[in-house]
């Protein structure tokens, strides 16, 4: 080499090494046999070896002890043949241990001979501890372990890099309060006593990180004023400084806490503001998880709207809980509840608030549950209620809690509402062994209950099976009739008198069946099934044509009857042609508009059927009257008959019969008919039976009226006698006959 490139070399060199002195980085510069022969600042302060110290020996030597000899001299191989070299080495340092990069590239002279190595350390601390963590975790995730343990195990492998740290993770619900996930190192007291405390500046570091959303730093929890209530538990355990970091979802929302507890009164090191920042991250993705986990596991076995277990999950859990009872030989009673009149409600205040009023049920059925109870929303408005049976009487008292709290009034669209139910039950093991069984039948005894009257109760018998078939055969046979031209069928008439002066204002047109095999069939169940198979619209049009025919006959005949009503299901409101079918029945017989009167039950008030408020103005519009029947027993007020083009009003039996016992059902009839006169609606008393009663209601004022007092349900021909009998002798009000009521006719 000459003097002028020697000259050259050293002048790089030298170059070189201010250069390398300027950078943060830690370096060092080898000759060519790898033996340094120059290390800068950030090496020294990194590895602690200055020059004196480092000179002569090979970087292996100071930061890779156990290097292999093999991996060694390919490197000096690879060096010689002009290729870099990145290799990953874990210096254990006096006061920590940290990752680093150590990058070679080879410096050659212009005949290729191999003069150097240059080496550049990066600090990959970091990195490396993210990616071990990492690791770690997100094998615990795939195994699919629980939340509380994949913590535990991130606790611990924090505690294992930063020696002297106890690491403690906490979840934080919705409402701010904190419920501790993982702290294996903690005294289980202490954590314990975090459970469920509200977040905030006086609950030590994690309250505080979690109420504010950042990092809080407790140098010495022996004079913070934000430990007060647990400072004696925490300096117990030798700990004496926290550092606690929030730890937020994807959308920014503080979910938990991750801190380090220190045995000194010091702030983190950087290795441990690493694991820190780390491990709040993978607490993130691991909450995120298990919230995701959850979130699909309240999809997939619970109800979204009451929170109550599905169909899925109520059944899963009612076989353990029958194969629990059927090893122990105890009884356990299968509850199906069916919410009256549900659709109504949901249709008139719309689906919000029927949603409203099943997340109601739903939680007062929850709050009857005892310890080994089950509920869970079946579908639409109905629950199950799964409850083992320990003593005699413990059924009925459930039942009397159960109906007691759901009659409760509640608002529903500023309405006050008082739910109620019809429950069937059925038994283990003597009703059946398995779920399904037991579901099928407690449902049939459901419907027994509700036939016989809303909010009842009915155990399961083995006959019912029976009536079900019997329910089967009816419609089948009533489907048949209505096809026949009503094979059958017949109407009974019942007069309706002016309580003034006796005479006839209009008469009932009511539908009787009288089977052939059967005999009389109960109205109370042919009409009720035929709303529920959607056979009342043929029903309907077949009592309006008879009831026109006859009204025509009967004038025809030289009979002065004023009008005849015919009542029809708020079912039939939902036909837009029902206004054609009524005029042409009127315009078949020659009657005029006023010749035909329209009864409704309360039910048309609850009807959220688009079409019946339109076609019950165009009911009213052809000049029929509008009658509403049964006043008293739904849901309706008085408030609500304003919404109505109705002109009269039908008082039900049940506010009659303790006329004669009871001021203030008088008061109560009284007031009424005051409500009534002030809207112009005309009001007939239904259920009249007695001479008192009558003599009540025309005190009070009442137009007319129509039950046994006048005259039970007649035959056509019956009724033109008894007009014929009642002109004759009008003037004077006497009873048709003297037997008692039919239960089964509707007056």
């Amino acid at each position: 080499m000459s003097g002028s490139e020697h000259i050259a070399d050293r002048a790089d060199a030298w170059m070189t090494a201010q250069a390398l002195d300027a950078s943060a980085s830690p370096a060092y510069i080898t000759d060519a046999r790898w033996r340094i022969v120059y290390v800068n600042a950030g090496f020294v302060q990194l590895c602690g070896y200055d020059l004196d110290q480092a000179r002569g020996r090979t970087p292996a030597e100071l930061l890779a002890p156990d290097l292999d000899a093999g991996q060694l001299v390919r490197m000096l191989e690879g060096f010689g043949q002009g290729r870099a070299c990145r290799h990953d080495l874990l210096l254990a340092l006096p006061d920590q241990r940290i990752w680093v990069q150590a990058t070679d590239t080879p410096v050659h002279d212009a005949a290729g001979t191999l003069t150097g190595v240059i080496g550049v350390l990066t600090d990959i601390t970091r990195s490396k501890l993210h990616e071990s963590l990492q690791r770690r975790v997100l094998e615990a995730l795939v195994r699919d372990q629980p939340l509380e343990a994949t913590m535990t195990l991130l606790c611990q492998e924090v505690e294992r890099m930063a020696p002297g740290a106890v690491a403690s993770i906490l979840s934080v619900d919705r409402d701010g309060r904190l419920h501790p996930l993982a702290a294996p190192a903690l005294d289980p007291a202490y954590t314990r006593a975090l459970e469920g405390l509200a977040s905030g500046p006086d609950v030590g570091a994690c309250g505080a990180a979690a109420a504010r959303g950042e990092q809080v730093l407790s140098i010495d929890i022996a004079n913070d004023p934000a430990w007060a209530p647990s400072r004696q538990m925490v300096l117990a355990q030798g700990l004496h400084a926290c550092w606690s970091a929030p730890v937020h979802d994807s959308i920014g929302r503080v979910i938990g806490t991750f801190a380090l507890y220190f045995r000194q009164s010091r702030g983190p090191t950087p290795i441990e503001e690493c694991l820190v920042e780390v491990g709040t991250h993978l607490c993130a993705l691991a909450m995120d998880r298990e919230e995701s986990r959850q979130h699909i596991r309240q999809l997939a076995f619970y109800d979204s709207l009451t929170g109550l277990p599905n169909r899925s999950l109520l059944l899963a859990k009612a076989d353990r809980a029958l194969s629990e009872a059927a090893r122990d030989q105890r009884q356990v009673a299968v509850l199906f509840v069916d919410l009256d009149r549900f659709k109504q409600v949901n249709d008139v205040f719309g689906h919000a608030q029927g949603d409203e009023l099943l997340r109601i049920v739903g939680r007062r059925l929850c709050e009857q549950r005892q310890p080994g109870d089950i509920v869970g929303r079946l579908s639409g408005d109905e629950f199950v209620l799964v409850l083992p049976v320990d003593e005699p009487g413990q059924i009925s008292a459930a039942l009397d809690h159960l109906r007691l709290r759901l009659a409760e009034s509640c608002q529903i669209g500023g309405v006050g509402m008082a739910p109620s139910a019809s429950i069937g039950i059925s038994l283990f093991p003597g009703d059946g062994h398995d779920i399904e069984s037991l579901l099928q039948r407690a449902d049939m005894a459901m419907y027994q209950a509700k036939s016989a009257r809303r909010g009842g109760v009915s155990f399961y018998r083995a006959d019912m099976n029976r009536w079900v078939q019997e329910r089967m055969s009816i419609e089948s046979a009533l489907r048949a009739a209505l096809a026949e031209g009503g094979a059958g069928l017949w109407l009974a008439y019942q007069p309706q008198v002016d309580l003034a002066d006796a005479r006839l204002v209009g008469v009932e047109a009511l539908a009787r069946w009288q089977h052939e095999e059967w005999g009389e069939v109960s109205p109370s169940r042919f009409i009720a099934l035929a709303e529920d198979t959607g056979l009342i619209h043929e029903l309907s049009a077949w009592v309006l044509r008879g009831a026109c025919r006859q009204l025509a006959q009967w004038r025809r005949q030289g009979l002065r009857v004023p009008s005849v009503s015919v009542n029809l299901s708020p079912m039939d409101f939902h036909n837009p042609e029902l206004p054609v079918l009524i005029g042409a029945e009127l315009a078949r017989h020659g009657l005029a508009a006023r010749d035909l009167v329209v009864e409704m039950t309360e039910g048309i008030l609850l009807d959220g059927d688009p079409n019946t408020q339109a076609t019950l103005q165009r009911v009213h519009a052809l000049g029929i009257r509008l009658a509403m029947d049964d006043f008293g027993t739904g849901y309706s007020s008085l408030a609500y008959l304003r919404r109505l083009p109705i002109s009269e009003l039908k008082l039900d039996k049940s506010f009659i019969d303790d006329l004669e016992r009871d001021a203030s059902s008088r008061a109560l009839s009284k007031a009424i008919l005051t409500i009534c006169e002030s809207l112009d609606l005309r009001v007939v008393a239904e259920g009249i039976e007695g001479e008192q009663q009558c003599e009540i209601l025309r005190r009070q004022g009442y137009h007319a009226g129509q039950g046994y007092l006048f005259s039970r349900p007649l035959t056509p021909d019956a009724f033109a006698d008894w007009l014929r009998a009642h002109e004759v002798g009008q003037g004077g009000v006497a009873p048709a006959c003297a037997a008692g009521p039919d239960p089964e006719d509707g007056g």
